[in-house]
């Protein structure tokens, strides 16, 4: 059967109104822009002939109640439907305190964007005909009440029941945490195994048993896809970050029965205080980055002492800005060469070691053909 569709992902909004903002010396995220981001991208998406709208979780600053009401009377407010997953960020707590949402509240919020059972905070829907989101929550907590990335076994139970049940119905999976690494070694680097769902080789075995091919993720703040043994994880960078992007998709099925994923990504220009927004938060991220690439260089694999680490970072300042960007060619000659190497694996390139540039614009044919 044909099936052709167009849609949109926006990730990792961290919508923060004004009075809301609290500022820290080293964050990434640009959270001033959020709003007018928002707002800059929808005025785009509104002209467009789209099927719905997914958002891969963070979309709030930090769970406040203000920020998610905000969000979900906008979202109501759009000309096709929307669907969300939590993020980190929107439930950072079990309980409810004097800043965040309880854990369990994050569903009544969001009735109208997947979860008609506000008891639960994973859903099943039907986008189209023939087409079906499961939704899932990535957001546990462990008996410290400290938060982590993980389905609970719950959960996994469900996805599995309702997986088995579904018959030759396009499914699309939408979780915030990655669950294809996008990084190298992310599932075991110390500084990105947090960004990974900690029993990602569980879920992608359910995926591939029935025949699952598309997941959407954020979290990680970068433009990237990853294929693993046939399954595409396609994380969006946030758009209160560098480079603010956004995604358009069109998924076809032809006549043979060939299934295509055309991405065609965009990017936020300016707001009305930031007027060269690529230019003011590549520097923003690069003002930020001296302690994170100390801590990456000093870190294993590369262990370098503390002195040579800092010696190099000021070379890598546009490090991260580069990945996040998508399809970047990370090369230092100059560098040792053990570290040249090793800064190389962040770049596009394929285990071959040739360029590979399908993160921001592709033409991606889903299945094994």
């Amino acid at each position: 059967m044909d099936l052709n569709f167009r849609f949109a992902i926006v990730s990792d909004l961290h919508t923060a109104l004004p009075h809301t903002i609290w500022d820290h010396p080293s964050r990434f995220h640009l959270v001033e822009v959020s709003i007018a981001a928002f707002e800059s991208v929808l005025e785009h998406l509104k002209q467009l002939d789209l099927d719905f709208l997914l958002i891969p979780g963070d979309l709030t600053q930090h769970g406040e109640p203000e920020n998610h009401a905000w969000l979900a009377k906008r979202l109501s407010q759009l000309p096709f439907p929307a669907y969300v997953v939590p993020g980190n960020h929107d439930v950072p707590v079990l309980m409810a305190n004097e800043q965040s949402i309880a854990f369990a509240d994050f569903p009544h919020y969001y009735r109208k964007f997947g979860y008609e059972n506000p008891q639960q905070l994973y859903y099943n829907c039907q986008l189209l005909p023939g087409v079906r989101l499961i939704g899932l929550n990535s957001n546990s907590f462990d008996d410290q009440g400290n938060q982590i990335g993980r389905l609970d076994n719950q959960q996994l139970q469900w996805l599995e029941a309702e997986l088995a049940a579904m018959g030759d119905e396009l499914v699309l999976v939408m979780v915030h945490h990655n669950v294809v690494e996008h990084l190298p070694n992310q599932s075991n680097h110390p500084m990105a195994n947090r960004y990974m769902l900690e029993n990602a080789p569980e879920l992608l075995i359910l995926l591939r048993k029935h025949g699952v091919r598309l997941v959407f993720t954020g979290h990680l703040h970068v433009q990237d896809v990853a294929c693993a043994d046939g399954v595409y994880d396609i994380t969006t960078g946030s758009l209160v970050s560098y480079p603010h992007p956004y995604r358009v998709l069109e998924f076809e099925r032809d006549h043979l029965g060939r299934e295509w994923l055309q991405i065609v990504s965009h990017r936020v220009e300016s707001v009305p205080d930031f007027p060269n927004l690529q230019q003011s938060s590549r520097e923003w991220m690069g003002d930020r980055s001296f302690p994170f690439v100390v801590k990456l260089l000093t870190l294993p694999p590369l262990n370098l002492p503390l002195a040579q680490a800092k010696k190099l970072a000021p070379d890598l300042r546009d490090f991260w800005a580069t990945i996040a960007d998508g399809d970047g060619v990370l090369d230092y000659p100059d560098f040792p060469l053990e570290v040249r190497r090793y800064i190389q694996k962040y770049g596009a390139i394929t285990h071959t070691g040739y360029p590979a540039s399908i993160d921001n614009n592709s033409r991606l044919l889903i299945g094994d053909w």
